[in-house]
């Protein structure tokens, strides 16, 4: 029989049901958000994702999509819908990132520095354009999809 080295011996850990955590109160600033705006946004889109097309919809009528501001509220971009996007959670995370932005005629750009191009690819609509908005007058105003593309997009 082959002998284990001790580096590599597993020690029994006790298996725990429940632990007991130390609670430590914070003192937190944040920018105050518009609750509003995730309504119209999703409303703008349909509950759609613009980049994905996706429109999943949970048990209890929650959308899957989030309302992400296209200038973040960080950087004072405002509450408005031509400053909002319906983009699912992951697609969110790569917008914000600087991974995925849009040009002025919402054709879908991917960053050279992705890491999985061809993942974030088969995400995307196959027109390679995100959805337009229901209304056009709901539609992202070029000049925020500028400064997405100017201070947060990666080339």
């Amino acid at each position: 029989m082959t002998e284990v080295p001790n580096a590599l011996r597993e020690e029994a850990v006790p298996f725990l049901f429940e632990q007991e955590r130390t609670r430590t109160p914070t003192l937190v600033s944040r920018v105050d958000r518009d609750r509003i705006f995730r309504r119209l946004i999703l409303r703008a889109y349909d509950a759609r994702c613009a980049i994905t097309g996706l429109k999943l919809i949970n048990g209890g009528g929650r959308a899957e999509a989030e309302a992400a501001h296209i200038r973040p509220v960080e950087a004072n971009g405002p509450d408005s819908v031509q400053n909002g996007i319906a983009l699912s959670g992951t697609v969110h995370w790569l917008f914000d990132r600087g991974l995925v932005s849009l040009s002025d005629d919402l054709d879908i750009l991917i960053s050279r520095q992705a890491n999985d191009r061809d993942s974030i690819t088969a995400m995307i609509h196959k027109t390679g354009r995100a959805t337009p908005p229901l209304r056009h007058a709901d539609r992202p105003h070029p000049h925020f999809l500028a400064w997405h593309r100017d201070h947060v997009f990666k080339h």
